[in-house]
């Protein structure tokens, strides 16, 4: 598991290396023996081991077009956020409503927070953690923040959610990070 599907793909490629070597093979061996078979039974194998071979090239086509290996750029990006928003993240209502792009929800939850914390009903420290949680998500909704949460989030933001920001503008859109995020919560719901 370690290896990331390098050993799988290094077995992938000595599988079909085999596979083709036997279809090579087949044919060699088909013209070797074209005088003890039937005309028809000669025709026959040999049209099967040719659409086999076909069929083998339409695969390696296939795969040669979205990259041999078996962990991608898309996998690896996916590792990468998933870890960035398990650390990033702590509130699962959060994750949900990013996944789901549903920023006036977010925006409602800001609010939500900040009457609670004015009247006692939450920790002032766990609001802000929390306010920072819904700006970072909808920064990354593409989301227009005021220069008052901008200053908020960059001075409240945590070393995790700085590396979210920094790993999914790297690796991703926001499209491909939200649908990281979003498999992500279904995951943990399960």
């Amino acid at each position: 598991m370690a290896s990331r599907g390098k050993q799988e793909t290094s077995k992938l490629i000595h599988k079909l290396e085999e596979q083709l070597e036997r279809l090579m093979q087949q044919l060699t061996d088909l013209e070797e023996m074209k005088d003890d078979l039937e005309p028809g039974e000669y025709e026959e194998t040999k049209s099967e081991t040719i659409e086999q071979l076909k069929e083998f090239k339409e695969s390696m086509d296939k795969m040669m077009a979205g990259n041999l290996s078996l962990v991608d750029e898309l996998n690896e990006m996916q590792l990468a956020i998933q870890a960035a928003i398990s650390e990033a993240f702590k509130t699962p209502e959060v994750i949900r409503m990013f996944a789901k792009k549903q920023p006036g929800q977010l925006r409602q939850r800001l609010a939500e927070i900040n009457r609670d914390s004015k009247i006692g009903k939450i920790a002032k420290s766990l609001a802000v953690e929390q306010s920072v949680e819904i700006l970072t998500a909808l920064k990354k909704l593409g989301e227009t923040l005021t220069p008052e949460e901008e200053a908020f989030l960059q001075s409240n933001s945590s070393a995790s959610l700085k590396e979210f920001e920094k790993v999914s503008s790297t690796l991703a859109s926001s499209d491909k990070v939200l649908a990281v995020a979003g498999s992500q919560v279904e995951k943990a719901s399960k």
